[in-house]
């Protein structure tokens, strides 16, 4: 059967009838419109072409969506830069490790405090909430 440009019928037309600067995706259109990029037999040139969009802008959204943060904002989650999840990763690192010091310190003071009150060498301890009077 040959296919001539009269024969070929579009599905559906678009008549633009304002002057429309930016049309607003929600990430759960975004994310539905990437997934049928995936789909056997298409491509991302007809998928964005049956949504009015750019391939270019399709690419975009399926790098976005590869790197996990399309799906990020489909959950209503916060996306940062990987420099400030690492910057912030590492803070936590030293922040736990002087926690840990902290913490054996606390420890050796109060077997200090302990050993002290055992051999009598505290003559007058200050009273704390919870010790006995």
């Amino acid at each position: 059967m040959d296919m001539t440009m009269s024969s070929i019928r579009p599905s559906r037309v678009e008549v633009v009838t304002s002057v429309q600067r930016r049309r607003r995706w929600t990430p759960e259109q975004k994310l539905e419109i990437v997934k049928q990029t995936n789909e056997p037999g298409s491509s991302v040139s007809l998928v964005a072409r049956a949504h009015g969009l750019s391939a270019a802008q399709l690419f975009q959204w399926r790098k976005a969506y590869m790197e996990g943060s399309l799906v990020a904002v489909g959950a209503n989650e916060s996306v940062v830069p990987a420099s400030d999840l690492q910057d912030a990763m590492r803070r936590i690192k030293q922040l736990e490790g002087a926690l840990g010091r902290k913490t054996l310190e606390n420890e050796i003071l109060k077997e200090a405090v302990d050993f002290a009150k055992a051999k009598k060498w505290i003559a007058r301890s200050p009273v704390l909430p919870g010790d006995e009077q």
